[in-house]
């Protein structure tokens, strides 16, 4: 299915959350995710804009198939057609884990992130903030029209979101967070094989 999903970068955090709180916006709480992106040993996965994702929400554990859509994607940097997501949620991250590597899987990196999460009229606002990066604001809801209007309901215009991934803006900003095995707050290990 569609991840119907709008990015945001360069935000001003502090003038984000003041709106969404006037708003009537509910905090849903700050996360610290930790994931395992995999591939198969020849980055078949990541050559057509495509990866498995095994991530520790922290309160549950998703395993999550993620590809992106449209043309020339390994190279655009202004955005997409979005993105393909399948998600389902599994009981034990180590034995997922185990599971994805006996399959011939093999693990591409180690990420980290932290998310504060508001909820505004059923739709999910959350800003992220990433490894290297400044923090921005993703808006998903179940269709375009709510996303959008939440957009304007927060100051922001419409042609100023984009359908990004996270490897996009590390892209934007000179970086490529793929030549990473391990990318968190405390430490980033560069790839020495097998450069993006």
């Amino acid at each position: 299915m569609e991840e119907i999903e709008i990015t945001y970068i360069d935000i001003d955090t502090k003038k984000i959350e003041e709106k969404l709180l006037a708003l009537g916006a509910e905090k849903v709480g700050d996360f610290h995710y930790k994931r395992i992106i995999f591939d198969y040993p020849d980055f078949r996965l990541d050559k057509e804009a495509s990866w498995v994702r095994l991530r520790d929400e922290g309160d549950k554990v998703t395993l999550t198939f993620k590809k992106r859509l449209g043309e020339n994607l390994r190279d655009k940097l202004d955005g997409d057609e979005g993105m393909y997501e399948r998600e389902t949620i599994v009981s034990d991250f180590e034995a997922t884990r185990e599971i994805l590597l006996k399959i011939g899987l093999t693990e591409k990196m180690y990420q980290e992130n932290k998310r504060t999460r508001y909820m505004l009229d059923g739709v999910e606002c959350d800003i992220d903030t990433w490894p290297l990066l400044d923090p921005y604001l993703e808006i998903e809801g179940s269709d375009w029209d709510e996303v959008y209007a939440t957009a304007k309901k927060l100051g922001l215009k419409r042609e100023d979101g984009k359908k990004f991934s996270t490897n996009q803006i590390y892209r934007l900003k000179g970086l490529d967070d793929r030549n990473f095995t391990k990318l968190t707050f405390d430490e980033q290990i560069e790839r020495k094989e097998d450069e993006f």
